[in-house]
Parts: structure tokens; C-alpha cells; sequence
């Protein structure tokens, strides 16, 4: 994510810099094992350190809703091993060389090895809540890994079909993006209270941060240089995926340049024709249309937080919102 001249992450995660600080010895501990190449595999990941984004909601959900304990960090704990494990699995499917600055598992221990290892960071987070009877955070977290293998695969079979709607799309993006950001701002509530109102409040919230967060993602895959991921511009476009702008322009451009567009796509688009498509979108409506819904999903984010009494977190859950609409990459 970029971080705005308004609210930095920095400024955002600042309510629970003290646990976030807490909570790198808490995941670093619970990635260790006893099997030597297990945990080098494991220190080398966690060298690999991301943005946080996840812990940082938990934590700031919990904040925002009750007092942090030892449950809260055993969820973030839990999210980000959960994270951690799809996104090696994530580069084996992709046959990515590079995550966050470093090679991938697959590339540099093969790809049995890293999709076993993705195997072992889901079975040690699931055990972490077991070990310690968090029911709710196992129900929570094995549904979000379901939705999330099913958008993924949803996704795949739509690619090859290239018929996707927007109604297919929406279902797409909640279950891959939206379920482990609802997930993480579920649990956060969870581990502090048991007022299942605010519980399903801070899930709402975080669901429709999660499909904000993804129509911006899409929509900067027609107008930034670079992708969140580092991908030029129409890299979905070349994988094949269609996104929100332009399933809105296609339905709204006459049929044979619609047509013209959707044959390039299938037989792969070349640069020349992800320049052309890109325009098409642009002078369709596309990211007028796909912006205008991102910002609908924001302000519903925005609603969730309403009844919350005021505090540090909840202005931090706020400025989240505006973290994830503004981002430029």
C-alpha cells in the first residue's frame, strides 16, 4: 500500500505501536521448529517482513472495541501465519520468483517444499488457537480459508471463459481480498468482547475495507505505471483476469468494439493492445464507475465504526479507510 501525505501507516498503526512491536517476538516464536530446515525456512519468511496490515487491524479492532490481552495476540498471530501460508502457496501457483524484495520459497527450495511448508504455517496457526480453546477464531479463520480457495478458483475458471459480470466479480473479490480483512477485524472484536452486535459490526467493517481495497487495487491496474505488486500496468489484463473497469465499460461500449477488446484479451494481449484497452476503459466509464463503487464500499466501512464510542483506534480505523481509497500503488 502507499502511504498518503494524510495519514501515513505509521500514523494509523501509532494506538498500538507498543503491540505491534510486542507482537514481531510473538510471531517470530510461534513460527519456530524443531526440524532444522523447517525453521530455516521459517526465520528466512519471517526476514521477509510486510507491512503488518493485518496484526495492525486485529490489534486496532480490539483497541477500538475493549482492552488488547493475550487472546488479541494469539488472533494476529494466527491471521498473519494464515496470510503467510497463502502467499507461499500464492508464489507456487504463480511461479513468482521474488516476494517482497526476497526470493520466494519456491525459488529457492523448490516448490515441494514450499507448498508444505504453506502446509505446516496453516496447521501451526490452527494449533495455536486449539492449544488455547479459541473455538471462535478456528470457525472464523477455516471459513475465511474456504471462501478464499473458492474466489481464487472461481476466479481461474472465469479467466478461461472470459464471461465474468459484475455480480461474479463482487463474489470474487469479497472471498479472495474482503474474507481475511473481515476475518482479521472479526477477531480483533472477538478477543476482547462478547457482544456479538459489535463483533458482526467490526466484520462488516473490515469486508467492505477488503472490497474497497481490491476495486482500488484493480482500478491502479489501468492507471498506475506500477501495480500494489510491483506489476506494470495491465498485468491482470495479460493474465486474463477482467476487473471491475472493464466489465463496466464493456457493458457500456457497442458490442463490436466490446468484442474487438474480448478477442484481444483470449488470444493474449500484447503492450499494443493493453494501451488500446486502457483507453477503451477510460473512455467507457470504466474507472469513473469502478471508483464511485470503491468509494460506496469505503463509506460503508465508515458506518460500522458509527457506534463505536470515541477513541485513538476508532480514528485510526477511519483513516485506514482513506489510507486504502487514496493509494497511488
Amino acid at each position: 500500500m502507499a502511504l498518503t501525505a494524510a495519514h501515513s501507516l505509521d500514523d494509523i498503526k501509532s494506538p498500538v505501536e507498543k503491540e505491534i512491536k510486542e507482537f514481531s517476538g510473538f510471531f517470530k516464536s510461534a513460527m519456530r521448529s524443531n526440524v532444522t530446515l523447517v525453521d530455516t525456512i521459517a526465520r528466512y519468511i519471517v526476514k521477509q517482513k510486510g507491512k503488518r496490515i493485518r496484526p495492525i487491524v486485529v490489534f486496532l479492532c480490539a483497541k477500538a472495541c475493549g482492552t488488547i490481552n493475550q487472546s488479541t495476540f494469539r488472533g494476529a498471530t494466527l491471521v498473519e501465519i494464515l496470510h503467510t501460508a497463502t502467499l507461499v502457496h500464492d508464489d507456487v501457483v504463480d511461479d513468482a520468483d521474488t516476494r517482497r524484495g526476497l526470493a520466494s520459497i519456491n525459488a529457492v527450495w523448490k516448490n515441494k517444499v514450499a507448498v508444505l511448508m504453506g502446509d505446516y504455517l496453516l496447521s501451526t496457526g490452527l494449533m495455536i488457537s486449539l492449544n488455547h480453546g479459541d473455538v471462535y477464531f478456528l470457525r472464523v479463520t477455516s471459513d475465511s480459508v474456504r471462501r478464499m480457495s473458492e474466489g481464487e478458483i472461481l476466479q481461474i475458471q472465469k479467466s478461461r471463459e472470459l464471461n465474468i459480470d459484475e455480480e461474479t466479480y463482487l463474489k470474487i473479490i469479497s472471498n479472495k481480498t474482503a474474507s481475511l480483512l473481515s476475518t482479521c477485524s472479526e477477531i480483533g472484536a472477538a478477543s476482547v468482547t462478547e457482544d456479538t452486535v459489535m463483533r458482526k459490526l467490526m466484520k462488516d467493517y473490515g469486508e467492505n475495507v477488503g472490497m474497497a481495497f481490491q476495486i482500488r487495487d484493480d482500478i491502479l491496474d489501468f492507471t498506475s505505471r506500477k501495480s500494489i505488486l510491483g506489476k506494470p500496468i495491465g498485468g491482470d489484463l495479460k493474465e486474463k483476469k477482467i476487473t471491475l473497469p472493464l466489465i463496466h465499460a464493456l457493458k457500456q461500449a457497442p458490442k463490436p468494439e466490446s468484442k474487438k477488446v474480448l478477442k484481444m484479451i483470449k488470444a493474449g494481449a500484447t503492450n499494443k493492445d493493453v494501451e488500446y484497452i486502457v483507453d477503451f476503459v477510460q473512455k467507457n466509464g470504466g474507472i469513473v464507475y469502478a471508483e464511485k463503487c470503491a468509494h460506496e464500499f469505503g463509506n460503508a466501512a465508515k458506518e460500522c465504526l458509527q457506534s463505536l464510542p470515541a477513541s485513538d483506534a476508532k480514528e485510526s480505523l477511519i483513516h485506514f479507510i482513506d489510507f486504502v481509497m487514496d493509494r497511488e500503488k
